[in-house]
């Protein structure tokens, strides 16, 4: 797994999107390229978005973690 410890709470950089998203996918069994084959996606793009590069396209991101079955919320701050 993932030496970084995983976010509880607030995602404050994209390395903590790909954190949860590598340690999600470990989670279910899934190696990148199952994941770039169930997301029609190449597995580079799965590489760059687990390694937190910020230019990844967003729709793309939004998709991953649905097939994960992991849900985005935004609030206001305190």
């Amino acid at each position: 797994m993932t030496t970084e410890k995983l976010p509880n709470g607030n995602i404050e950089s994209a390395k903590q999107v790909g954190n949860l998203v590598a340690f999600h996918r470990k989670e279910q069994g899934l190696t990148q390229a199952d994941l770039a084959g169930l997301a029609q996606t190449g597995t580079r793009f799965i590489s760059d978005l687990e390694n937190g590069k910020g230019t990844v396209q967003f729709d793309k991101v939004m998709l991953i973690l649905n097939l994960l079955g992991l849900d985005i919320r935004i609030t206001e701050r305190s």
